[in-house]
């Protein structure tokens, strides 16, 4: 008698009886998902009050950006103030004076408390069934790499060009929201391999 293999239903039984009794607990509390229509209009209403109250829009990468920009100050701060990648992030007093800064430690919060309502806290590795531990964290660690050097590169990350852009209409930012679905619709088929 053969092992079960990834390809057969014993194997995809036992799999996932494997990972039920794991996270048994957690799963049988577990909230569902808001509808993404619901959660869309929700963005987007937090964008117009990001506008109305703040007088800016929402991004995400420009935080970590400031952040790098002040560790450099803090290491060598005669570099970071005369570079031209560090300097405009000094400009408005630093770390602490930057909105964007302040609205990514809302997201952490807010993804915190989101999970721990929705009984979802726990210390897990997300992966699917063909996708080893290394492979996952591998996966994770390089994809957050590229998207940071495409950030830096498109001068902005998905949410600041491709919300607060598309927002403001930008001809940029709808070239960039239809680069990044069409590179997501190609590349899903060879991601979606690992997660079934």
């Amino acid at each position: 008698m053969t092992a079960p293999t990834a390809t057969t239903p014993a194997w995809r039984a036992e799999h996932a009886s494997s990972r039920t009794v794991a996270g048994s607990a957690v799963a049988a509390r577990a909230r569902a998902y808001t509808d993404p229509y619901v959660a869309g209009v929700g963005i987007g209403i937090v964008l117009l009050l990001a506008f109305v109250v703040m007088g800016r829009g929402l991004g995400a990468s420009g935080a970590f950006s400031s952040a790098v920009a002040a560790a450099v100050r803090a290491g060598a701060a005669t570099h970071a103030q005369g570079s031209p990648a560090y300097a405009p992030y000094l400009a408005d007093g630093g770390l602490l004076r930057d909105w964007l800064v302040f609205e990514m430690a809302g997201v952490i919060v807010g993804g915190f408390l989101s999970a721990l309502l929705g009984h979802r806290l726990r210390a897990a590795v997300e992966r699917g069934p063909r996708a080893g531990l290394g492979l996952r964290l591998g996966a994770g660690y390089w994809g957050g790499v590229l998207m940071g050097v495409g950030a830096r590169l498109a001068r902005g990350c998905t949410s600041g060009q491709a919300l607060t852009g598309g927002a403001l209409l930008s001809a940029g930012s709808w070239l960039f929201i239809a680069c990044a679905f069409s590179a997501g619709y190609l590349a899903a088929p060879l991601a979606r391999r690992l997660w079934t």
